[in-house]
């Protein structure tokens, strides 16, 4: 079988959390493009949700809507249960929720910490429980992403519960993907970089984001769809004997201050 043939996902079912915007929609949409049907979840009330769903619906897929609060346990099981009645049966999960709070860490608020924690990353283990008890007792040879954070290697200021998480989630792929080998289920997460998504422009104004992106090594931040193809191939076929890795998709942006013209001028000796 070809290359091409392998990535290809035509007959599979992927549950995608965030799925309204951002990389939760990037990687709806390069999944519909590969063939698969999807089940798109979101917040409850989401105004994007529906249009990433007629998005999908334009490539000629399936598609099925989820609103559920992922950052709770009863929204995660809530969701999951309603996938599989929706959509029958679930082969690929896109583990996508987070929640972060900039501050520092002598001033950061407890109930900030949880929302942190309980959103970036008990919600992956919840959710993912969820869906890889389901593959188990259909015999479903699934595969389960967990979008995780070039942050979990890199300790910035003023992020430390976030980056915390990020890292714990790295681990949580590691040791789901162990105990998932009997069950030939793939378990992998992407750490992207700095990405393109109405978030960042919410918080940076577009000049900003175009300066900045000039900055780095790739030229530009990513995109939503950058990480969607990276995501669309770990999930196919073409990424059978690929589980427990991390992967950076990122431009660089981990080596950003690693290029020469960033190094340290040395004196003229006396």
């Amino acid at each position: 079988m070809s290359l091409l043939e392998l990535i290809r996902l035509d007959g599979k079912r992927a549950l995608v959390t965030g799925a309204g915007c951002g990389i939760g929609k990037g990687c709806a949409l390069e999944l519909a493009q590969a063939g698969a049907d999807l089940i798109l979840n979101d917040r409850p009330g989401s105004a994007e949700l529906p249009l990433t769903a007629e998005e999908v619906r334009a490539m000629g897929r399936q598609c099925w809507t989820v609103e559920a609060d992922v950052f709770s346990a009863g929204g995660c099981q809530s969701l999951v249960r309603e996938a599989v009645e929706l959509a029958g049966s679930i082969d690929i999960l896109i583990s996508n929720p987070a929640y972060g709070k900039r501050c520092g860490f002598l001033d950061f608020p407890a109930e900030e910490f949880d929302k942190v924690i309980d959103a970036t990353f008990k919600s992956g283990f919840r959710i993912s429980q969820s869906v890889a008890r389901h593959m188990v007792e259909r015999g479903i040879a699934g595969s389960i992403l967990f979008i995780s954070s070039v942050v979990a290697g890199m300790p910035f200021e003023r992020n430390a519960p976030y980056g915390s998480a990020k890292a714990a989630l790295n681990q949580l792929t590691q040791s789901i993907a162990v105990e998932l080998f009997s069950h030939r289920i793939n378990v992998n997460a992407i750490e992207p970089g700095w990405i393109d998504t109405p978030n960042e422009r919410v918080t940076f104004s577009g000049d900003v984001i175009e300066s900045a992106g000039r900055s780095l090594p790739w030229g530009r931040l990513g995109m939503p769809s950058d990480i969607g193809r990276a995501a669309a191939f770990l999930v196919s076929d073409a990424a059978d004997y690929i589980t427990g890795a991390v992967l950076p998709v990122d431009g660089g942006f981990r080596f950003k201050d690693m290029r020469a013209e960033n190094e340290p001028v040395e004196a003229d000796p006396a």
